[in-house]
């Protein structure tokens, strides 16, 4: 039944979890990486599913990879005691490839993750009663793999080859702030002018908001930015700028309603900040399991559409 999965490619899998990278592996093993690698493999493609989140910089089980990983330890004391084999690691985890279950851990940004993500999570529960929803909304852009994700919302450039976004849209971005803002500070007229104005940052370790690029005669132009008020969530520079207390850099989208109210207005439209990316970012590059399918499913067409009505009638 499991003719390529053998006693000794369990013992390899196992012995990759323990050591931590398949060299390690196989130099217990008295094999080459390579060889390591390929039997990994084999077993993902005879499982239909992804046992590792693998970089050039470091390897992790998933999910899937560690329910596994557990079956396989019982089958090893099973062995070693005389009790053989009964097929149940291969069943728990070929399972949970074929039916949603199972926990899904997501992260998304503050704003659209309560505006749009939130909302969604009941209707995907009542669909998919088997899966647990684990969901971290934040403006940090966490360490996908470290966190062991499966699936990210996210505004940005993807850095790590291994990693694969499936767009939604690509986000044009506006400079705003409030009438009462521009009345007592005057609006600035060129990118420059925006050194001597209260630019109100989005900051946390690793950020690059204080940084603005904005396209000027032609050319992508990074300007460094500063103001006398940061803060880590998105909702709060929003807050921030309609109280007039300075000029924020936002997707226009989620600054549509006000743009259209009047409460805020655009600065510096001759010169647009560089647009970005809207996606769903996997750590999987094969094998994406059921459940992430299922919710990126439901999400992007919901993001589209939240995305869609807030632009209506925005001039």
């Amino acid at each position: 039944m499991w003719a390529m999965a053998t006693l000794e490619n369990i013992n390899v899998f196992v012995r990759s979890v323990e050591f931590g990278s398949f060299s390690a592996a196989g130099r217990a093993t008295g094999l080459s990486a390579a060889v390591v690698s390929h039997r990994i493999k084999m077993l993902e493609q005879h499982l239909g599913c992804r046992l590792f989140h693998r970089t050039t910089r470091k390897m992790q089980l998933t999910e899937q990879g560690r329910i596994f990983y557990e079956r396989c330890l019982e089958i090893r004391e099973a062995v070693s005691t005389g009790g053989g084999y009964s097929g149940s690691a291969e069943t728990s985890v070929a399972d949970m490839g074929a039916a949603p279950r199972g926990s899904l851990k997501i992260t998304a940004p503050l704003g659209i993750g309560r505006r749009v993500v939130t909302p969604m999570i009941a209707r995907f529960r009542a669909d998919y009663p088997r899966i647990d929803v684990r969901l971290r909304l934040s403006d940090y852009l966490i360490d996908i793999l470290m966190e062991s994700v499966d699936m990210a919302l996210r505004m940005a450039v993807m850095e790590d080859s291994t990693l694969i976004m499936r767009k939604i849209g690509d986000v044009e971005r506006t400079l705003v702030a409030a009438p009462s803002y521009l009345a007592r500070r005057g609006a600035p007229k060129k990118p420059d002018d925006l050194f001597d104005h209260e630019c109100l940052l989005l900051r946390f370790p690793g950020s690059s908001q204080a940084r603005w690029s904005l396209v000027e005669d032609g050319e992508e132009r990074q300007l460094p930015v500063d103001g006398s008020i940061d803060a880590d969530d998105s909702d709060v520079i929003t807050d921030w700028a309609l109280a007039g207390l300075g000029i924020m850099l936002k997707p226009v989208f989620e600054v549509a309603p006000h743009l259209k109210s009047g409460a805020l207005q655009r600065v510096l439209p001759d010169y647009p900040p560089v647009p970005v990316t809207l996606g769903v970012l996997y750590p999987y590059r094969h094998n994406i399991p059921t459940k992430v399918r299922a919710f990126a499913d439901m999400l992007i067409p919901e993001m589209r559409a939240y995305m869609a009505a807030n632009m209506k009638g925005l001039k």
